[in-house]
C-alpha cells in the first residue's frame, strides 16, 4: 500500500516515516512526504494513496484547504497539537488522530484501527470534521505543555499572562511557574477568551483577574502590574494604540 505524509516539520515527518518503515501491522510499498498545502494539492491531482497522515496546520495554510482544491479519496489520520474540542471531533468523524508529541505505540494503535474500518470509511466525513473545527467557537480553555517527563494541561483561569520573546512563547501561571508553549502572540490571541485576556503589547497577553494595579503615568503611558513576577527587566507598558480598547475591555 501507498502512504503520504503531509507535515511541514522535518523532524516530525522523519520520525513518523521511520516508525512506519519499521512496523509490521500493514505492508507499505511507498511513502511520500509533502510539506505544504500547495504540494499536497498538486500531488492528489495526479496521484492516489491508501492512507494519508496530515498535520492540521501547515506553513502555507490548513488541511481543509487541500480538500477544497483536490479530491482526497483515502482515509486520513490527523496529526495535531490540539488537546481540546478538536480532538473530540476527530474521534467522532475520522479513523484516528495523533496528538503531538506521540509515541510509537499510539501510531501502531491507529494503524490497527485503520485495518479494521478502512473498507467502510467515508471520506466525506473528513471534510465535515475539518469544517466543524473551523466553525466551532475558537475559544481555547486548556493549553498543553511539556514539563520534564510529563504533559500538563493548563486551564486558562490559572494563567496570569502569556509572554513572547524572540521565537518563543511562555505561559506564566498564578503559582509562579512558567512553561514553554508552542504558539505565537498573533495566532494565540484569536483563540483566547476575549473576556478574560487582552493583548497589552507585542510581548504580553494578560489575564484580567491577575492584574494587580494599573498605573497611569500620563494619558499615553499606562503601566500594568501583575501578581506574578515578570521575566523582563522593563515594566509592562500598554501599547498606545490599545489604550481605548483596553479601557473598554476593563469596563465590559
Amino acid at each position: 500500500m501507498k502512504i503520504v505524509i503531509i507535515e511541514d516539520e522535518h523532524l516530525a515527518s522523519s520520525y513518523l516515516k521511520s516508525i512506519l518503515e519499521q512496523q509490521s501491522i500493514i505492508s507499505i510499498s511507498e511513502i511520500t512526504v509533502l510539506k505544504s498545502v500547495k504540494d499536497a494539492v498538486a500531488f492528489f491531482t495526479k496521484n492516489s494513496v491508501d492512507l494519508a497522515f496530515m498535520d492540521i496546520h501547515l506553513g502555507d495554510g490548513k488541511s481543509l484547504d487541500i480538500f477544497e482544491q483536490a479530491t482526497v479519496s483515502c482515509p486520513v489520520i490527523f496529526i495535531t497539537a490540539y488537546d481540546s474540542y478538536a480532538v473530540k471531533v476527530f474521534k467522532h468523524f475520522t479513523i484516528d488522530y495523533l496528538l503531538k508529541p506521540y509515541e510509537e505505540e499510539e501510531l501502531h494503535e491507529a494503524l490497527v484501527k485503520y485495518k479494521n474500518i478502512k473498507e467502510t470509511f467515508n471520506t466525506n466525513l473528513i471534510v465535515e470534521s475539518l469544517v466543524e473545527i473551523e466553525n466551532q467557537s475558537s475559544v481555547q480553555h486548556h493549553f498543553l505543555v511539556n514539563h520534564r517527563d510529563k504533559l500538563l494541561s493548563i486551564n486558562d483561569t490559572s494563567i496570569t499572562y502569556f509572554y513572547a520573546t524572540g521565537k518563543h512563547m511562555f505561559i506564566y501561571t498564578n503559582s509562579g511557574s512558567s512553561y514553554l508553549y508552542n504558539s505565537n502572540l498573533k495566532d494565540l490571541v484569536n483563540k483566547l477568551n476575549p473576556v478574560l485576556f487582552f493583548k497589552i503589547n507585542r510581548k504580553y497577553i494578560i489575564n484580567r483577574h491577575h492584574i494587580q494595579e494599573i498605573i497611569k503615568h500620563s494619558s499615553q503611558k499606562i503601566e500594568i502590574l501583575v501578581n506574578v513576577a515578570i521575566p523582563d527587566s522593563e515594566p509592562i507598558i500598554l501599547s498606545k494604540k490599545e489604550i481605548n480598547n483596553f479601557k473598554n475591555w476593563l469596563d465590559s
